[in-house]
């Protein structure tokens, strides 16, 4: 049987609404010494991410957390707090292509969410890169308290959607938040960048 055409729109933030240049982490590890790499492979251990990820502890909490874990590769905790610091004050860039796609889909009065697995600084940086109001609903793991690609984090998407799992299509760069979200029902595209933009509006299109 053919599935329900989509009615609402549910996006990953980062690795499709916004792009991080990986040249920074790898300038602020070059000024302090550190392996390539080691920024990220520290940040998302899952040990120190899993708690902020569901809002057990702040981004300030797990910040401290991941300096403290660099602090012997850095030189002292003097050092991996500053480079820790200095790698977080770059927050990504939007990808314009995809908020024309956002903007264009709310305009044909598709509901448009965002669906992340973020800290709590998750909404300053919404203002920081100026995407305030251009979201229907913002679904953040760190205040629902689970994240992707659990099918509870699904069901409290699609309710803040305020549309059934048949009728939504999510976007997503990971193969197991996509997994997640077909198993909770909704259809699902795993994102390869903005080519597959043209897919997508014929997904979407009445």
């Amino acid at each position: 049987m053919a599935r329900e055409r989509a009615t609402a729109l549910l996006l990953d933030f980062d690795g499709v609404l916004r792009r991080f240049d990986p040249a920074v982490a790898a300038g602020v590890e070059r000024e302090y010494g550190l392996t390539e790499g080691v920024l990220g492979e520290i940040a998302e251990h899952w040990e120190l991410l899993q708690p902020v990820l569901t809002g057990r502890v702040s981004h300030a909490e797990w910040v401290s957390s991941v300096a403290d874990a660099l602090a012997e590769s850095a030189g002292g905790p003097q050092r991996a707090r500053a480079a820790v610091e200095q790698w977080q004050r770059y927050r990504g860039e939007v990808e314009p292509a995809v908020l024309d796609f956002v903007r264009e889909m709310r305009g044909r009065g598709i509901r448009v969410g965002l669906a992340t697995n973020a800290t709590d600084l998750l909404d300053e940086d919404l203002a920081t890169l100026g995407l305030v109001g251009e979201l229907d609903v913002v679904v953040n793991s760190s205040v629902v308290g689970v994240h992707k690609p659990a099918r509870e984090y699904f069901q409290a998407a699609c309710e803040a959607l305020e549309t059934a799992p048949g009728r939504v299509l999510f976007v997503d760069d990971e193969d197991r938040a996509i997994s997640g979200a077909r198993v909770a029902g909704l259809s699902a595209h795993r994102w390869s960048g903005p080519a597959d933009l043209r897919y997508l509006r014929a997904a979407l299109a009445a």
